[in-house]
């Protein structure tokens, strides 16, 4: 294990630039990678910013960004001791691909990212050299180019968002140092669930992310509206139970007992209540929801979505084991649709589905 790391940010979108940022500013070794050219340029020539919602100044580093077709530079340094994959999961393979090349021979590869995307960076580098890291509602958006901007302030002791863990679920000092690492940014922990941490966070962003995608809502929106938070709770509910199936130990989701979220959307008057004042109460806060979830961010800014990474795979893995997930399956469908253009984002795809 490196003590000074050579780092790489393979995938310099919201949550790459948020963390890399934050490491770039310590005085670490970071190479910033990314397809986008305009925010290649732009973090060359003026760094990368970075600004809060609330009660966190604004800072801007000096950072060293390569666009993709650049990456061949790095035969020529010293190779990588840590590379942190934050693109979208259907690009995970042939990104860790490029840049596993480029890794030291105990170099390693952190998959940053929404989704379950271990296993296609382990069919690249070997499970040995794969570790996990999940970023638990941290509501970050590239607003323009070199310029990432959290919806809200640092989660610090009420909320911890960064887990960082092995796959074989042992603690071990290169987890520990990648934990330090992101807690520049933010709280971060070591953990000894990874594969339940990654299901629980798969299930927070099944609940909501497909939902503004199709709906073209911001959170606060959609949680305001009594059929769509009610379609949320079905959509939890499903990936809870299929979770749970599958042997999975599940940690909080949004910040809610699992159980409770699964019974609320299958029906169980005092778990629905218990849920439906959580979540208004969440809207009601200053900035509460006021945020685009990443998929819905896809949509507007005309991107390929992570629907099938999401909703797709908790219905994929539900059949796996004869599980009906219905509301999950309706909302692939209906995202897909809208993503072709084949409809226009509006609430109705889901009040119409009349699945509650």
């Amino acid at each position: 294990m490196a003590q000074h790391p050579k780092i790489a940010i393979m995938g310099a979108g919201a949550v790459g630039c948020y963390a890399g940022a934050h490491m770039a500013r310590a005085g670490h070794d970071v190479t910033f990678l990314d397809p986008w050219p305009e925010n290649v340029a732009a973090m060359r020539a003026n760094g990368l910013t970075v600004t809060h919602l609330r009660d966190v100044a604004p800072f801007t580093a000096k950072v060293r960004a390569l666009h993709l077709t650049e990456a061949q530079s790095l035969a020529r340094e010293a190779p990588l001791d840590i590379a942190f994959v934050c693109m979208k999961s259907y690009d995970t393979k042939w990104a860790t691909q490029l840049i596993a090349q480029y890794l030291a021979p105990e170099g390693f590869v952190v998959s940053l990212q929404n989704c379950m995307n271990e296993e296609t960076i382990a069919s690249v580098v070997g499970w040995g050299r794969t570790l996990g890291c999940i970023a638990s509602s941290i509501t970050v958006d590239l607003c323009e180019p070199a310029h990432v901007h959290r919806a809200a302030g640092k989660g610090g002791a009420a909320h911890t968002v960064f887990r960082v863990g092995e796959v074989h679920g042992r603690e071990t000092p290169r987890a520990a140092q990648v934990r330090d690492l992101v807690a520049l940014a933010d709280s971060a922990l070591l953990t000894t669930n990874l594969w339940g941490e990654r299901w629980s966070k798969l299930v927070t962003n099944a609940m909501h992310n497909g939902v503004s995608a199709c709906t073209g809502l911001i959170t606060r929106d959609i949680l305001l509206d009594d059929t769509l938070r009610a379609f949320t709770a079905r959509l939890g509910s499903e990936a809870i139970r299929v979770g749970q199936a599958l042997g999975y130990s599940l940690e909080e989701v949004l910040h809610l007992d699992p159980e409770m979220i699964a019974r609320a959307g299958e029906g169980d008057a005092a778990a629905r209540a218990e849920y439906d004042g959580h979540r208004l109460a969440e809207a009601a806060k200053a900035g509460g929801g006021a945020h685009r979830p990443s998929m819905g961010q896809d949509m507007v800014k005309g991107r390929r979505t992570e629907i099938g990474f999401l909703n797709g795979y908790i219905v994929d893995r539900a059949q796996s084991i004869g599980y009906a997930t219905p509301a999950n399956a309706a909302l692939v469908e209906i995202v897909t649709k809208v993503e072709r253009g084949e409809l226009a984002a509006d609430p109705a795809h889901i009040r119409d589905l009349r699945l509650n």
